[in-house]
């Protein structure tokens, strides 16, 4: 619980730091709650005190959106990741042979050589993957969902594994978004998200 209570702070902070100016930059941070303080008399707590209960999630953009049928979301939000796969890989490979064309045909695969089984298989344990030791990247050409970068495009990837077929090169006005970098420039420092609009 200390562990979940110690990542919901961190999530609060940055959220904090975000959405405030340079000026507000003085943090307090106990063992159970984060205080912004831009002016004595305008401080903000955040206390996280109590049992939290998760109620979303997402690992990769969309994929929960696409795959998980509009009566399962619930489930599927509230279900840890070490149960998702088998109680929704089914439902995933379902989804994605009816809405592919690139899954058609028994041991059709992926650029990654994965057919609709292995597949979804990945997909239904919605987490984001982390190389350790390598390169941090959704997709760079050579290294393939070993993290994620700000500038990632996430969404034209997810798209060529889905509709690419073996070689990126099936379904080309299906694999691709066309919306090739963020609309504002990301920021240089933390919290390196570009700012608000």
């Amino acid at each position: 619980m200390k562990t979940k209570q110690l990542i919901y702070a961190m999530f609060a902070m940055c959220m904090l730091m975000t959405a405030c100016s340079e000026d507000d930059n003085t943090v307090f941070m106990t063992d159970d709650s984060v205080m912004m303080d831009d002016d004595q008399d305008d401080a903000v707590e955040v206390n996280f005190n109590g049992s939290f209960t998760q109620e979303d999630q997402m690992g990769r953009p969309a994929i929960n959106t696409v795959f998980v049928n509009s009566n399962s979301k619930d489930r599927f939000n509230l279900a840890i990741p070490s149960r998702q796969n088998e109680l929704f890989q089914p439902m995933f490979q379902n989804n994605l042979e009816a809405l592919s064309p690139a899954y058609s045909n028994p041991g059709d695969a992926n650029a990654l050589g994965l057919d609709s089984a292995a597949f979804t298989g990945l997909l239904a344990t919605d987490v984001l993957n982390v190389s350790l030791d390598g390169t941090t990247t959704f997709f760079d050409g050579t290294n393939v969902l070993t993290g994620r970068t700000l500038a990632d495009d996430v969404i034209t990837v997810e798209l060529l594994l889905i509709f690419g077929g073996e070689d990126f090169t099936e379904n080309p006005n299906l694999s691709d978004d066309h919306v090739d970098a963020n609309d504002k420039a990301f920021l240089g420092a933390f919290p390196y998200l570009a700012s608000p609009w």
